[in-house]
């Protein structure tokens, strides 16, 4: 277990902020080493839940690397502190977004990322807002920049998100459509969305909209999943379908 600390700098007029992360717990591979994918937690969840749901997945060759988000004021629950990877409202498709926060946590997620060896494939998947964390960090690879302008440096292989959203939906297709070099690895990166039809918390519709905006935007790999009766939460049935997603995009195999 570690923790991380980290600023980021977005000329607002915030500042610099300073963003204590919590514990990161790691499953390591049973298998040969041929992955790793960063798995981040929903709004008031922590590391070591992403640790107990991801420990016992049939994928020896993945290692999981699970975070934990600052702590922090949420504004849709009245100013309540808890765990988030940025702060939000009511969720709605043209919203406020807190763009600087989101930097900073994927950047957090990056830097995870950016010590595993070189010929490790690596990735990043989530639940709820997590998931739409793991889905702003797909855009930050397009474009080859976060938010802010600072390059992106990671070489995503693969992004799952879970019961999300995707931040800045509306602005996406325009801002990678401009750059050849944006659009070809928008079309390089495949993404599996999951959602329940029944979600009462991060409704349906807003999962649908995500997988709707990065298709129009160039990221021409989605697989979008829809369960019927499932709410807020993972099932068996779904996480059976991460797995079989991931050991083939990913081209998994092999135990020593």
């Amino acid at each position: 277990m570690s923790y991380g600390h980290y600023h980021m700098g977005s000329g607002s007029r915030t500042g610099r902020r300073s963003l204590e992360f919590g514990k990161t717990h790691v499953v390591r591979p049973k298998g040969k080493h041929q992955a790793t994918i960063v798995w981040l937690h929903g709004l008031g969840d922590n590391g070591l839940s992403s640790y107990q749901l991801l420990e016992s997945l049939p994928l020896p060759n993945i290692k999981w690397i699970c975070p934990t988000a600052p702590t922090r004021p949420v504004t849709i629950l009245g100013g309540f502190s808890c765990t988030a990877w940025f702060d939000m409202g009511e969720l709605s498709e043209d919203g406020p977004d807190d763009w600087e926060s989101l930097d900073a946590s994927a950047a957090h997620i990056a830097n995870l990322l950016l010590t595993e060896p070189a010929d490790v494939k690596v990735g990043i998947g989530g639940f709820s807002m997590g998931a739409a964390v793991a889905q702003y960090s797909a855009t930050c690879f397009a474009m080859g920049r976060y938010g802010n302008g600072i390059p992106y440096p990671v070489n995503l292989r693969a992004v799952v998100g879970l019961s999300g959203w995707l931040p800045g939906s509306m602005s996406l297709r325009n801002k990678i459509e401009v750059s050849h070099e944006a659009r070809r690895r928008a079309a390089s990166l495949p993404l599996l969305l999951g959602h329940g039809i029944c979600d009462d918390v991060v409704l349906y519709k807003y999962g649908e909209k995500s997988a709707q905006s990065l298709s129009s935007a160039g990221f021409r790999y989605i697989t979008f999943k829809s369960y019927d009766g499932l709410g807020h939460y993972t099932v068996p049935r779904e996480m059976d379908e991460v797995s079989n997603w991931l050991n083939s995009r990913l081209g998994l195999g092999g135990s020593s």
